[in-house]
Parts: C-alpha cells; structure tokens; sequence
C-alpha cells in the first residue's frame, strides 16, 4: 500500500497511537513514549519517541516479517 505523503489524512491521533500501541504489543515491542501530539493538533501527528537500540531493532525485525 502507498501513500502520497503530500496529502493529508483524516485520522484521530489518539486513536492511531492506541492503535499503534495495540499492535506493538501483539509483537512484544514497547515504545515508551508514544503518544498523540498535543502541541499540534491541526496536524494529527503521533509521537514515536526514543527508544533504546535492541527496540529499534526489534521493531525494524517485527516491520520486515509483517505479511505482504
């Protein structure tokens, strides 16, 4: 699936980032400081945040073995 990146999406941020949050989860993945964005809320953007280097792989791994 592609998306242009140019064109905006209507999508609650609150929701994506517990639906996000749910998904990590099935896959045994925490990303601490996920959240939805307060300070932009005309954009709907999702915070990732950091995480430590064996997570990142982690999820790079879990990203790599999702069904085409």
């Amino acid at each position: 699936m592609s998306r242009d990146d140019h064109a905006p999406q209507a999508a609650d941020p609150h929701e994506a980032a517990e639906s996000l949050r749910a998904s990590l989860a099935a896959a045994g993945i925490v990303l601490p400081s996920l959240a939805a964005d307060t300070a932009s809320p005309y954009l709907s953007l999702v915070t990732l945040g950091s995480v430590r280097a064996d997570v990142a792989l982690d999820l790079a791994n879990a990203l790599r073995r999702r069904p085409t």
